[in-house]
């Protein structure tokens, strides 16, 4: 067997090929997008003008809770492993991996840098990986929870279409079909390492509630940012129906791989907020007063701290 054919060989070529298609992908959304906004410039415009003008008590509340997202990230990466890290360098690390994650598509850039600061902590690779699957996994359980509470609660929320029950037990086949194709793969042994770890940190309720707590306040605080922005732009939402819509335009935009869900996360969050009634201008000022709160603002000191972490040996 030659070296060109050698399986190890084949894998980082796989991996190279998945980078472009998610790399066309990404940038083929980014043209969709900004052809769209040149179309709507006009609603886009007065949406900035609008948010100068907003309510800047409310906009400081927004930006106490963009700021609390990164300690809650911190909270729930430490609920996933068994170890004490570093509080503060955890917290910088959560600071610098939300500028990264601007940078790379599906939330590549926020995994590397935290992969990164746990090997440097002491974690071997396979079980830095592993916290950073359950940190993951906890995170969506906890959106999915909170979007099933807040969908069944809230008045004026959209409600699920009746499926066909043929219909869900095909669906239920197919996610069975494929949960027994993905342990068939070279992902089993990362699969079985993320259950162990799950064990682990459950056995320790401090750890557990870290977790928990942490992926949860994560998802609040940033739809808190969104229930802000919208006061201060005088868009009248009940704060319960916000957090709905900003959990399902996030969940939505996690399909499409952008960097950041720049584009995707912008076009879901308008599409709900208008379909929730809310006009169009004041619908473009509430996502870019979010994305200011969340990304523009942060971008330029985060990537500095993450400069100063990989100096440092942080990362």
């Amino acid at each position: 067997m030659t070296p060109e054919t050698t399986p190890g060989s084949c894998a980082p070529a796989s991996a190279r090929r998945r980078a472009g298609l998610h790399t066309l992908c990404a940038l083929a959304l980014l043209v969709a997008v900004g052809l769209l906004a040149r179309r709507h410039w006009p609603v886009l415009e007065s949406g900035a003008l609008r948010l100068a003008v907003a309510d800047h008590g409310w906009l400081l509340v927004g930006a106490s809770a963009a700021a609390g997202t990164w300690v809650a990230s911190a909270l729930a990466q430490q609920g996933a492993v068994p170890h004490r890290l570093p509080a503060g360098r955890l917290v910088a690390a959560q600071f610098a991996a939300g500028a990264a994650n601007q940078v790379l598509p599906a939330g590549l850039g926020a995994g590397a840098v935290n992969l990164r600061f746990l090997m440097r902590c002491g974690l071997p690779a396979g079980r830095s990986a592993a916290a950073i699957a359950v940190k993951g996994t906890a995170g969506a359980l906890a959106r999915g929870a909170l979007m099933a509470v807040l969908a069944l609660s809230c008045p004026g929320a959209p409600r699920l279409p009746h499926v066909p029950g043929a219909a869900a037990a095909v669906g239920a086949a197919l996610a069975v079909g494929a949960a027994v194709a993905l342990t068939r793969t070279r992902c089993r042994a990362l699969l079985a390492a993320v259950l162990a770890d799950i064990r682990s940190v459950h056995a320790r309720p401090a750890r557990a509630a870290a977790l928990w707590g942490g992926s949860l306040g994560f998802a609040l605080l940033h739809a808190a940012v969104l229930v802000a922005v919208t006061r201060a732009v005088g868009l009248p939402l009940p704060p319960g129906l916000v957090t709905l819509l900003y959990l399902a335009a996030s969940a939505a935009a996690a399909l499409l791989p952008t960097p950041g869900g720049l584009g995707s996360l912008d076009a879901a969050l308008a599409l709900a907020l208008t379909t929730a009634g809310a006009p169009a201008t004041a619908a473009a000022s509430a996502v870019l007063g979010y994305r200011l709160l969340t990304v523009w603002l942060p971008l330029v000191p985060g990537l500095v701290v993450l400069g100063v972490l990989v100096r440092r040996g942080a990362l």
